[in-house]
């Protein structure tokens, strides 16, 4: 449902990108042409008349909404987050640099005439592209907040609330009403509840009430003009998920399905054939073939890049660690990885050698009296965790994947959580989905899993770069990092 007030604000954006395209292509020939800039980088062909520049204003007023479309930026949707929005700012942007680039060289190859080819009228600088690329990226990025910043105060005041009604009352019902209340940011009003298991019980949950059996839902959701349903029911009532589904179809409402996720989730299918038999593939996973050589491509370039800048402060860490205890400055321990298969990670030694001599495998505690003056510190802001960065180069984990566990917990988990073993169906990594979101460490497994199998499902090299932005952000110093 595609209300007006939508369509007003994706023509706003369309416009507003536009005109914001154009200012940056026009800003970044100023600069380069006419700046200090100039003598940073040298003017080889001569300096090209503004009107050149102009006269494919209208083709960049095109391209950045188009490069934000492929982005899904005109798709409204309430919870997105800030860093969303800055990543597919910057993608949709460098998209829209990509096709400048090679429409303007195609033109002026092909399709300018011999005089227009000499003079070069269709040619733009290499650098003004760059420049355009940061200007676009800021100031598309700051008219949104802009908006965001408008439609939140409204919110917050009552305004312009969409109306929900959430099926099912039990946890996750519960949870998806928590979340809500938690973020009045996003304009969202919970009527209540409707539900089969608590009928008659009308005190609901936070003071919202139970309205109602799953059959009344239909005529709840005309009564109460209700926006958008959460259907938050078990899979063991599937059937009546199916009857409320068909049943609000007739009304004008968006329903929403908030499942079980660790019950119920599997990763992307695949049709499949077997001399002419069809056969689903449940288990099949978008890092395959091309992606997975764009995602090795990402790691080792990022990971030579960071060893090279690390190579100094590694050194000095090392010194540390090697005066303040006895032991080896390097810290070996066999991992399970990419199908299920061991390898040797790299830290930082953080504890005293021979910590696990007595115990044995057990998981770090809070105050952990095994840990060294040093190591309290690595540990701490996880700089332990650096070395395995040559575990990347050499192809053992990746930069962003579910975290590696030790062969004996992993014989413990495989048994007591569902799809356990699906997290090793790609390389693990130094950082992950679960943890910019705060499982780690000694939190819930299940809750880890639930990530772990929601960033392989999901898989982009959008979102690895949106986890490692989210990992410089919230990664270092956390709660549960001892």
């Amino acid at each position: 449902m595609v209300s007006r007030h939508n369509r007003l604000l994706v023509a706003f954006y369309l416009l507003s990108d536009a005109l914001l395209g154009v200012s940056a292509f026009i800003l970044a020939y100023g600069l380069r042409f006419h700046t200090g800039l100039v003598q940073l980088i040298p003017i080889t062909k001569g300096l090209p008349p503004l009107r050149q520049y102009i006269n494919i204003l209208p083709f960049v007023a095109l391209l950045v909404p188009l490069g934000f479309q492929l982005q899904g930026l005109y798709r409204l949707r309430r919870g997105r987050s800030r860093v969303d929005d800055f990543f597919a700012v910057f993608v949709g942007s460098i998209l829209a640099v990509v096709f400048g680039i090679v429409a303007t060289t195609y033109v002026q190859i092909y399709w300018a005439g011999s005089a227009a080819r000499q003079r070069g009228a269709f040619e733009v600088s290499q650098p003004v592209w760059a420049i355009f690329l940061v200007i676009n990226v800021a100031l598309t990025f700051a008219s949104r907040e802009l908006v965001r910043e408008v439609l939140e105060r409204r919110w917050r005041a009552g305004i312009g609330l969409k109306r929900i009604l959430i099926a099912g009352s039990g946890e996750l019902g519960r949870l998806v009403a928590d979340r809500i209340l938690e973020h009045r940011e996003l304009g969202y009003q919970i009527v209540g509840f409707v539900d089969d298991k608590a009928a008659g019980d009308h005190l609901g949950y936070r003071g919202l009430p139970l309205l109602g059996t799953i059959v009344d839902a239909a005529d709840i959701v005309a009564r109460e003009a209700i926006d958008h349903l959460y259907v938050a029911l078990p899979p063991e009532q599937h059937v009546q998920m199916l009857q409320l589904i068909e049943s609000t179809s007739r009304e004008c409402v968006d329903v929403k399905v908030v499942p079980d996720l660790l019950q119920v989730i599997a990763l992307r299918a695949r049709l499949e054939d077997l001399d002419g038999v069809p056969v689903i593939n449940i288990n099949d996973v978008p890092l395959q073939g091309l992606n997975s050589i764009v995602k090795r491509a990402i790691d080792i370039a990022m990971s030579s890049a960071a060893l090279t800048v690390l190579a100094l402060p590694f050194w000095l860490i090392a010194v540390l660690v090697k005066l303040t205890s006895r032991g080896d400055v390097f810290y070996r321990q066999e991992r399970m990885g990419l199908d299920g298969k061991p390898f040797m990670i790299y830290k930082f030694r953080s504890m005293y050698d021979g910590a696990e001599a007595e115990t044995g495998p057990v998981w770090t505690i809070e105050r952990d009296p095994r840990r060294t003056p040093v190591g309290k510190v690595l540990r701490r802001s996880n700089i332990d965790e650096l070395p395995q960065l040559w575990n990347v180069l050499k192809g053992d984990m990746s930069i962003v994947g579910p975290r590696p566990e030790r062969p004996l917990f992993v014989a413990q988990f495989k048994d007591r959580i569902p799809q356990y073993m699906l997290r090793h169906k790609v390389k693990a990594g130094i950082t992950g989905w679960a943890q910019v979101n705060g499982w780690r460490g000694n939190t819930s497994i299940e809750k880890r899993i639930e990530y772990d199998l929601y960033y392989i499902e999901n898989w982009s090299v959008r979102l690895d770069l949106k986890i490692m932005w989210l990992t410089l952000l919230r990664g270092f110093f956390h709660k549960h990092a001892y």
